[in-house]
């Protein structure tokens, strides 16, 4: 069975056996000068900036990922009350978090 990961405290249809702890993934990304031209450009005439939607998007797969494989490593069936939570480093350095609490079903 792969890894479950839901939002909630619980797992539908589950029971929790015991709780392991904290499982978190990060990842520290900046902007790509590149982007940042192209983003200015787009700046001008209002909308979406594609390439940031992209870099944040991949920041948190790989955020999340991490926190799986964390999980994993500490043996849990699941992962509850998952969140993602965001800060910036400096200016064009932002942290994504992906965290939750790793337990055993039963």
């Amino acid at each position: 069975m792969s890894l479950i990961v839901t939002m909630s405290d619980t797992v539908p249809g589950r029971e929790v056996g015991e709780v392991l702890g904290l499982a978190r993934g990060n990842i520290v990304r900046v902007r790509f000068f590149g982007r940042d031209v192209i983003a200015a450009l787009r700046n001008i005439v209002g909308g979406e900036v594609p390439e940031y939607s992209k870099l944040m998007g991949e920041s948190r797969d790989q955020a999340y990922a991490r926190m799986v494989a964390a999980a994993e490593e500490m043996g849990a069936d699941a992962v509850v009350t998952f969140r993602f939570a965001m800060s910036s480093i400096m200016d064009g350095a932002a942290e994504v978090l992906a965290y939750g609490t790793a337990v055993k079903l039963k």
